[in-house]
């Protein structure tokens, strides 16, 4: 299997919550199996707490009807809602991007980053070449990597943010890769990212002919809601 800290040509193709286009909105079982059925070589999800302690995916911090994910013990839960255990599991053959949600303002925000702990726990055993973990939170990347050494960790980068002092530290707090929003990827990024040792995987991309785009940057992943697109795309 790829891994997703080597340099690669073509890009990895990385399926934004699973083939969320297919199986909208995503983050489901099923949303994850269409991804390999459509030539996903990883899976990106997004990971929260409950109150028991357990370990969800879902991108939001509220459920539909507004009920607060932390609030609630995983069986509280709908059944649309998969653990992180059965996520993984649901994405065998495919490497697995796992995005830790840790934001101010959202009801599960803890400034600690101790959501990194419960995470470390649940994917101790799995394959570390498989897995890749990232955050928007500086605080939750640098834990997880002092936790665990040996777990891949990439910074996500929001719109706005100062790409040259992201990349820098992404480096010097040992991550693998740096996840910056397509419209912020220049050349000058990505031969910035590779210099300092740093894999470059872009969100989230659904036109061909950025993707294509991409591919002569020579990034290292896309993300997409649309892996069949892009499979045609990078080959």
């Amino acid at each position: 299997m790829a891994t997703i800290s080597d340099v690669v040509r073509p890009p990895l193709v990385i399926a934004h919550r699973g083939a969320s286009a297919a199986e909208p909105p995503g983050n489901t079982l099923a949303a994850f199996r269409a991804a390999a059925a459509l030539g996903a070589d990883w899976v990106e999800l997004d990971v929260r707490r409950c109150a028991d302690g357990a370990l969800v995916v879902h991108h939001d911090a509220q459920l539909a009807d507004g009920r607060p994910i932390v609030e609630l013990a995983a069986a509280e839960l709908p059944g649309t809602v998969p653990s992180l255990a059965a996520a993984l599991d649901a994405c065998a053959g495919m490497g697995v991007n796992v995005e830790v949600k840790n934001t101010p303002g959202e009801p599960d925000w803890d400034e600690t980053g101790r959501v990194a702990d419960i995470v470390v726990r649940q994917l101790a055993g799995r394959d570390r070449s498989s897995l890749l973990v990232t955050s928007f939170d500086p605080g939750v990347v640098g834990r997880v990597g002092a936790l665990d050494p040996d777990l891949p960790t990439g910074l996500l980068v929001h719109p706005g943010v100062g790409l040259d002092d992201v990349v820098a530290f992404a480096a010097d707090c040992g991550c693998r890769a740096v996840n910056p929003w397509d419209p912020m990827v220049t050349a000058e990024l990505v031969a910035d990212a590779h210099r300092r040792g740093l894999a470059v995987n872009v969100w989230t991309v659904n036109d061909p002919d950025r993707m294509r785009a991409l591919v002569d940057l020579g990034v290292d992943g896309i993300i997409t809601d649309r892996p069949d697109v892009a499979r045609q795309v990078v080959g």
